[in-house]
């Protein structure tokens, strides 16, 4: 017959539990607890503060109907479609460049990185200094005697948004590039020294055999990227506040704007509901796939 463990053995098994309790505890009342609080204000007649009358779909229905969240979500497909794909080719061909055992790459690996390093607040603000044109390049090309010199982006309606873009790529590339370098030193190497034994060029050895072993970096690259454009927000509160005008509304803005300066909680809330949702049918099948192919 088993003997009954001991105090020490159950201080063992119970004491990491008893550590991590109330981390958990907090994580459930400030995460999952706030998101389900907002699921429920985003039914409710909520403005300045939350209330408790029931409005059902109402919220959903008025959100649909305004001009500036239609214009947050068109805002939001240019600037996800090419935040994704300007990352994804930039950082693959960076990982490419470094996989080539340069000399050097152990320098180079750190700067492309560090911008990921930098908070959005402060890239956007940089950015921002930079594409100013009273302070920025056309004020120091104006300043070298190139007078004719105009870059006025990010004063630009039409041009605005790719400002942000161009933050926010310069912001991750190298954090792509890291998943992709992973990639491409975990593929094996005999089968590359068998295809170029067998006559194949470097530009069929990516096209056929390297690029196509590399699918779970472009997923993991796609899921995390995509994540991070719903959810931009600060980035373009520092390089635009989300104009001129309305030219780099964002959901994420759009939901701040709603919720505290125009005292529309409601409304507010189901645009972070939609948000929620976006991550959500993004994050769900990826996780599930991981763990069904661990299993």
């Amino acid at each position: 017959m088993q003997s009954a463990p001991d105090f020490k053995t159950r201080l063992q098994v119970w004491l990491p539990k008893l550590v991590l309790s109330p981390s958990i505890a907090m994580v459930l009342v400030f995460v999952y607890g706030f998101i389900l609080f907002t699921v429920y204000l985003s039914f409710t007649d909520s403005r300045i503060l939350p209330s408790y009358g029931w409005v059902g779909w109402e919220n959903y229905s008025k959100l649909f109907r305004l001009s500036h969240w239609e214009i947050a979500i068109t805002n939001m497909a240019i600037f996800a479609l090419l935040y994704m794909v300007i990352c994804t080719v930039i950082g693959l061909a960076l990982a490419i460049f470094l996989d080539q055992k340069i000399r050097g790459e152990g320098a180079l690996r750190p700067i492309y990185l560090y911008p990921m390093a930098l908070s959005f607040i402060v890239t956007g603000t940089a950015w921002k200094w930079i594409l100013d044109p009273g302070i920025g390049i056309e004020n120091t090309m104006h300043s070298l005697g190139w007078e004719s010199f105009a870059f006025d982006w990010i004063k630009n309606r039409e041009y605005a948004l790719y400002t942000v873009v161009l933050a926010a790529v310069w912001q991750t590339s190298g954090f792509v590039m890291a998943m992709f370098l992973a990639g491409l030193r975990g593929i094996d190497n005999e089968i590359l020294k068998a295809a170029q034994m067998d006559g194949a060029s470097n530009w069929n050895l990516y096209r056929r055999i390297i690029i196509p072993q590399l699918r779970p970096a472009f997923l993991s690259a796609f899921v995390i990227l995509a994540h991070l454009a719903i959810k931009t927000y600060d980035l373009v509160i520092a390089l635009t506040g989300g104009g001129p005008g309305r030219a780099t509304e964002l959901p994420a803005t759009f939901m701040y704007s709603y919720t505290f300066t125009r005292n529309q909680m409601g409304i507010g809330a189901a645009s972070a509901t939609i948000m929620l949702m976006t991550i959500a049918a993004i994050m769900v099948p990826y996780l599930y796939a991981e763990l069904r192919e661990k299993r």
